[in-house]
This record gives structure tokens, C-alpha cells and sequence, in this order.
């Protein structure tokens, strides 16, 4: 196999200076405390990600405050000063290992399947999501439907994300991720059928991505002259993995000039597979979209598991990639791809960087 000379290039993210282009993508495990505490198990896991080279390290979706955001029990929180001292172990562990590490800060809405804070569930509009709720992650039957958000709510939920993102800077965070992907609130607010608001906040999608990109201001407001701020967005949705933007091309254009003009420091796509048209069988990706339109750094996820496809996607205009699935069964990734070794497909044929790489408690579940 050709060394991917590319991928395994320095690349300057912000004001971080990454070893290579391969980033560990955000996975939800559910392995944090009832009270939404990270764990020892948490900080051993997410630094064997950077003992195995990987350049830049993703959270699992972290909820921001003490209200509606919390989409499963055992999700992690950054909603209170607990919550920083117990991620603090996390960040300690994965800098020691010479690692890079950004918070993702994620809101349920109304895909929430457990919150310890409060009963019921918060959306755009009164709309009941799609499908059922999944029982691998504590969820039993048909969602809840939703209480559609007052604009004063909103208004909180977006100052909550900007203190959120304060405190991922006080557990020693490097940045933070925007989650307005796979149908949580963020998505939700930017999907044509799950948003029926008749204000600033529905409609068009001028509208529809309003939210998204006030969040992406008060966060970077906060935090933006310290931290790397980044936002993800996909098309698919936790419930609904087949969706498409209705506008295709005119909808991806819109969206990625509007949080483009906010100036974050990347755009995080992810799609089912990465180097895929966006929109019917030709055309370009939704990672070349989001560069065409976005103007910023763009890290490119799905199905770039084998290094030549990894580096397909940068060759292709991507600045980074991000691996879920294949980071699971290959903690040290980018240390196989730099010896021309086997990319291994299997959870049961991992070859460990660190001694109890194999423990299930260092396995995630990719999103």
C-alpha cells in the first residue's frame, strides 16, 4: 500500500497546529455517570485514540445545560462546574499522549430518550420525529412529541451553548463542536418538516439555519479568540438516515454561505459515504459543497475507512477526515496507515497501541 503522503501531512486548524489530518469522529457511548460526570474509563479510552496517532480528537455529543438537551442516560454533560473537574481527567490524558481534543456540544431536542433534568422533550415545532426510539441506548417505543420552543427559549438555548462552550475552555478543552447534525435541535430547526415556525426562526431556509448560525456567533463570541470552534452538519438523521436537503444544491449553498459568513474554524460533514454525490447520481459531494460555499476548513466522515479512500477525499478539496467505525476497531489507525499495515475491519482484531485497547470499555458506538 502507498504511504498517503497527504493525510499524514501537518495542518493548522485555527490556532492548533495538528500532526495529521486524521480526526477521531464524535460516537456516542453512554458511558459517563447517571449525573452526566466523564469517567476514568472515558479519559483511558479517548487517550488511546491519541497514543495511536490520531492527529485531532472529537467527543461524543456532550449536552450543554440543565434543561431539555440531554438525549440519553450516561451522555456526558458540560453543564455545571462538576462536570469540568471530571473532564479535566479526559483532556489531561489525551495531552499527555501529545493529543489535540475538541468538546462536541449537542441539544437532544426532541430525540431525547433520557434526561435526568426534566420530563418531556423540546423542538422547532410540535412535531413528533419519525421512527421509534432505540432501545441500545434506553429508549422504548414512539418519541415523545415535542413543546415547541418560545422565542425566549431559544434565546436561552443559544446563550447556553456559548457558557456550555465557556466551560469545555476551563476542563482544558483545545475547541468546540457545534452538533446541528443527525436530527437533533439544531437539525431539527433546519429541516423543512420538523420546523412548520411562522417567525425568524421558519419558513425559508434563510430562516431555518438562523438558529444554527446565531449559536455558531455566541459560541465563537465566547470562546473564538482561545478555542477552535467547528460545526457539524450532515443531510441523514438518527431516525431518518435517508434524507436529502428538499433544495438539494441551492439548499447546500445557502446553508454553508450562512455559517460560512459566521467564520467558524471548520465544517465537519458527514454523510454515508463521503466521496457520494450529494444529490442524485453525479455532481459534486457535500464535503466539496461545504468548501465551495463555506470557505473554511472542511473535515470530510463517511466510509473512509481504507487510508486511498482517506486520502481520495483530500485530494478531492477536504482538509481533514474524521473515522468512526473503522477508528473503533483500529485505535491505532494512523500508525498502520504511516507502516503500509492492514487496516482491520473487525472490533475483534484490534492490534493495541496500549496493553487493555481491548477492553470493551474502550469501544464506542459511531453516529
Amino acid at each position: 500500500m502507498t504511504t498517503p503522503k497527504k493525510l499524514l501531512s501537518t495542518y493548522n486548524l485555527g490556532n492548533l497546529t495538528l500532526k495529521n489530518r486524521v480526526v477521531l469522529a464524535p460516537m456516542t457511548r453512554i458511558s459517563a455517570e447517571k449525573n452526566g460526570n466523564a469517567t476514568d474509563r472515558m479519559a483511558r479510552y479517548y487517550e488511546s485514540f491519541a497514543a495511536g496517532g490520531f492527529g485531532l480528537v472529537i467527543t461524543e455529543g456532550t449536552y450543554p445545560d440543565e434543561e431539555y438537551s440531554q438525549a440519553y442516560i450516561g451522555e456526558p454533560g458540560i453543564a455545571n462546574a462538576e462536570h469540568v473537574r471530571a473532564w479535566k481527567q479526559v483532556t489531561e490524558a489525551v495531552h499527555a499522549k501529545g493529543g489535540k481534543i475538541i468538546l462536541q456540544i449537542a441539544h437532544a431536542g426532541a430525540l431525547s430518550m433520557g434526561n435526568v433534568y426534566k420530563k418531556g422533550t423540546v423542538a422547532p415545532s410540535a412535531v413528533k420525529p419519525l421512527g421509534e426510539q432505540s432501545p441500545a441506548f434506553g429508549g422504548e417505543g414512539e418519541y415523545l412529541t415535542p413543546k415547541e420552543l418560545r422565542l425566549e427559549e431559544i434565546k436561552a438555548i443559544i446563550a447556553g451553548f456559548a457558557e456550555a462552550a465557556l466551560r469545555a475552555e476551563q476542563a482544558g478543552f483545545d475547541g468546540v463542536e457545534v452538533h446541528a447534525a443527525s436530527g437533533y435541535l439544531l437539525d431539527e430547526f433546519l429541516t423543512d418538516f420538523t420546523n412548520l415556525r411562522q417567525d425568524e426562526y421558519g419558513g425559508s431556509t434563510e430562516n431555518r439555519v438562523r438558529f444554527v448560525t446565531e449559536i455558531i456567533k455566541a459560541v465563537k463570541e465566547k470562546v473564538g479568540q482561545r478555542l477552535v470552534v467547528g460545526v457539524r452538519i450532515s443531510q441523514a438523521k438518527a431516525n431518518y438516515f435517508v434524507h436529502k436537503w428538499a433544495n438539494g444544491e441551492e439548499d447546500a449553498r445557502i446553508i454553508f454561505e450562512a455559517i460560512g459568513a459566521e467564520r467558524p474554524d471548520y465544517i465537519h460533514i458527514t454523510e454515508y459515504n463521503a466521496l457520494l454525490p450529494a444529490f442524485g447520481d453525479s455532481g459534486s459531494t457535500l464535503a466539496e459543497l461545504a468548501k465551495k460555499y463555506g470557505n473554511t476548513t472542511v473535515i470530510a466522515n463517511g466510509q473512509l475507512d481504507q487510508p486511498e479512500d482517506a486520502e481520495r477525499a483530500l485530494e478531492a478539496g477536504s482538509d481533514l477526515i474524521s473515522l468512526g467505525k473503522a477508528a473503533l476497531a483500529n485505535h491505532d489507525w494512523v500508525f498502520k496507515a504511516e507502516n503500509g499495515l492492514p487496516i482491520e475491519s473487525s472490533l475483534d482484531n484490534i492490534l493495541a497501541p496500549t496493553p487493555n485497547l481491548k477492553d470493551q470499555e474502550l469501544y464506542g458506538h459511531a453516529e
